[in-house]
């Protein structure tokens, strides 16, 4: 049983959250695995999913038939709409998994499994009868004592047992008939269960907090502003175009329990390329690291690392919490690269601002940096009827996949890409360009694509692993999640389908496994004494120990 207690360690034997901890480093303690010995690191076993209704996946069984998978169906749909098979988007896993209690739980949208960690047997399954809704993934559930919670597409929050995979209820997140999808972890923190939202329309995004035991909302912290009293709305044009405005939280943020401080990047604005309707102003509080008190929701404090932006850049990649030296002063330390191609690193008590650098060196979008360290957006590099050359593309420099830190080093690691792309403005009128309506890009070149380390201290990159290219890169895929380990290991995908563990001082691959698309991130576990990698390749994980 997880209880909360639990989760405040640092990670080690077990990854009971999306993280693995709370600090969003992805540093596991675990050595047994090190850099002296990861030659002989070897497959243990593999364990292959399929989504839909029924279920037919799973490990073969010795007599060549697939082995019986409890199968458990829930939801409000007819289960017509439900996508099925190996190839389907609701097979390919995305997802950080819950390794707990020599249990591995896994999820894809409208799915989850429920593995023994020893040999990846299926232990159950359960499915969600969907109403529709987008399924670009999802990134993994949260545990607590014997419950699972599972955000599906269209919207719900799902409490399910571990133990059996039955459902113990559900809760709506946000109305499915206003577009919005949910493709998040969730995060528990004490009696909270923290739940963002997702829109690609121009609707009110927010974070709502509900008791893990009745699924009742404690609170909701709304991104933009949503009354006349609210200090950010002199950031935007009218209150009309705050409310609408966008800020959606998708991906799960860190904590700090010594200041109850739940740390989370929010996303674009909306309208996200025409921003007539926004105003001038910086659109407040979108493309910002937020810092919320976990048990009343109040906004503590904040900075935007895109004021105003025009690109869809979200901010919401993962902060991490590092409590280190910077300028000769211990000090408590966020830090975060974002998709426009900047790197901040912040005061995560205060928000004070600290540094700000690029660890994409093609980022051309911006003039400079303003008193607050944020980048000065060029007008000039907009959407534009004519063009404009602009990097990084609109996939961003970087995206969701986790990044990693590791005290050894003191080094900060990010997947990245360096490339550029023609910005163009297809719809003057604000009322066609709605969402991410009305424009149009064009790829026109991919210098390539890197495993980047940060120096957070200067903000210098310390060094950079160019990936091999592969063909299907370039804006469409900025990266794999990293893992540090303090074996010496620092592991991650490859453009090319390989799973490789780097030397972390300089980039110097160390061994590799060619398993297909890297497509989830790399975690780790112990088990009977037994250090594990594992990872998800499309719809198949993959658990590798010393031989």
């Amino acid at each position: 049983m997880l209880t909360p207690d639990k989760l405040l360690g640092r990670l080690n034997d077990s990854w009971p959250t999306y993280s693995g901890d709370y600090t969003g480093q992805r540093y596991s303690q675990l050595d047994q695995i090190s850099a002296a010995n990861v030659k002989n690191l070897s497959l243990a076993w593999t364990s292959r999913i399929t989504s839909g209704l029924p279920s037919a996946g799973g490990r073969m069984s010795f007599f060549g038939g697939p082995a019986p998978i409890p199968t458990i169906v829930a939801g409000e749909g007819d289960g017509s709409l439900n996508e099925s098979g190996a190839t389907s988007r609701s097979s390919r896993i995305v997802s950080s998994a819950i390794i707990w209690d020599g249990k591995i739980y896994v999820s894809t949208p409208d799915n989850a499994w429920a593995m023994d960690a020893r040999d990846g047997n299926i232990l159950w399954h359960f499915v969600w009868k969907t109403r529709g809704g987008t399924h670009t993934g999802n990134r993994g559930m949260a545990l607590y004592k014997d419950t699972l919670f599972l955000e599906t597409p269209d919207d719900y929050l799902v409490a399910i047992s571990a133990k059996d995979g039955s459902e113990k209820w559900h809760k709506v997140i946000a109305p499915f008939n206003e577009q919005y999808f949910s493709t998040g972890a969730p995060i528990l923190i004490g009696n909270h269960v923290l739940v963002g939202t997702g829109n690609d329309l121009d609707a009110p995004q927010a974070l709502t907090s509900f008791d893990p035991d009745t699924g009742e909302v404690q609170w909701k912290w709304y991104a933009t502003p949503q009354t006349k009293d609210d200090p950010a709305l002199k950031t935007w044009a009218n209150l009309r175009a705050a409310r609408y405005g966008g800020g959606p939280m998708w991906i799960p943020g860190s904590y700090d329990p010594d200041t109850y401080l739940y740390i989370i990047g929010t996303g674009n604005p909306t309208p996200a390329y025409t921003s007539q309707s926004r105003g001038e102003g910086d659109n407040l509080y979108t493309c910002s690291l937020v810092a919320l008190n976990v048990d009343t929701g109040k906004l503590v404090w904040y900075y935007q690392t895109s004021p105003h932006d025009t690109h869809d850049w979200d901010s919401t990649q993962t902060p991490v919490l590092v409590d280190g030296d910077f300028n000769g002063k211990q000090r408590k330390l966020v830090l975060q690269a974002t998709r426009n191609g900047y790197f901040y690193v912040l005061d995560r008590t205060t928000g004070e601002h600290l540094l700000t650098s690029k660890f994409s060196p093609t980022a051309n979008w911006a003039t400079g940096l303003d008193e607050k360290g944020r980048p000065i957006r060029n007008p000039k590099k907009d959407f534009d009827i004519a063009g404009s050359l602009v990097s990084p593309v609109n996939a961003g420099a970087t995206n969701w996949m986790p990044p990693s830190f590791n005290p050894q080093t003191g080094l900060f690691y990010v997947t990245s890409e360096d490339a550029y792309s023609m910005y163009y403005l297809t719809e003057t009128d604000p009322r066609g360009a709605m969402g991410l309506g009305g424009k149009d890009e064009l790829g026109v070149g991919l210098i390539g694509n890197y495993l980047t380390a940060m120096d957070y201290k200067t903000g210098k990159i310390a060094w950079r692993h160019k990936y091999p290219e592969a063909g299907g890169w370039g804006g469409t895929n900025v990266g794999h999640a990293l893992l540090n380990t303090a074996g010496g290991l620092l592991f991650t995908g490859d453009p090319q389908g390989n799973l490789v563990a780097y030397d972390p001082a300089n980039g110097n691959p160390l061994w590799h496994a060619h398993i297909g698309d890297v497509s989830g991130p790399v975690q780790t576990f112990l088990l009977d004494g037994k250090q594990y990698i594992v990872v998800g390749a499309t719809d198949t994980l993959y658990a590798f120990r010393l031989n």
